[in-house]
């Protein structure tokens, strides 16, 4: 299942960029930038995180180097965690009793595919027995918060853009809500 996932992800990711309309650099530059939102440490105690939480120096489309993994990041390996963002549609085969997704940030701009930052999408992998369905609205998955280096890299081990890996953050998630 994960191959398909990753074949499709990789194939859908590349229209739906299309599909969007113009390109960044065509777009006036009239929308405010996006308001970083960082979790308190009250909330990172309680394992409440946001994408903001998994940022880390790497250019959009780069090659991963688990060396600008920042601690923060790296501390939140084997935590139990919530995580609000999307499903994304383009990756799923169907659309009830859903195993396995990709869950991307809402930043006001194209989240995923080529030109997406690495840490812009979580792989959900639910744990066995667990499922959910697909909805258009935010979901906050709970699970426990790992960070693969090897799944996730693009067959080849090259992508577009020259990107090294399509996600290297995953959530064996528990519960979706």
């Amino acid at each position: 299942m994960l191959s398909l996932l990753v074949a499709f992800f990789f194939a859908a990711s590349s229209s739906v960029i299309s599909a969007q309309g113009p390109q960044r650099s065509q777009m006036p530059e009239t929308r405010k930038p996006v308001e970083v939102r960082k979790s308190s440490e009250a909330s990172l105690a309680k394992g409440d995180i946001t994408f903001d939480d998994l940022k880390f120096d790497i250019e959009k489309d780069g090659v991963f180097d688990k060396s600008r993994l920042t601690k923060e990041v790296k501390g939140l390996e084997g935590v139990k965690v919530k995580l609000r963002g999307y499903i994304l549609p383009s990756t799923l085969f169907k659309e009830t009793d859903i195993d396995q997704f990709v869950l991307v940030r809402d930043n006001q701009e194209c989240c995923f595919g080529p030109g997406a930052a690495l840490f812009d999408c979580v792989i959900i992998e639910m744990v066995p027995g667990k499922t959910t369905d697909f909805v258009t609205r935010p979901v906050t998955v709970e699970g426990k918060f790992k960070i693969d280096t090897e799944k996730y890299k693009y067959p080849g081990g090259q992508g577009p853009g020259g990107a090294s890996h399509f996600a290297i953050f995953k959530i064996a998630g528990e519960a979706v809500k």
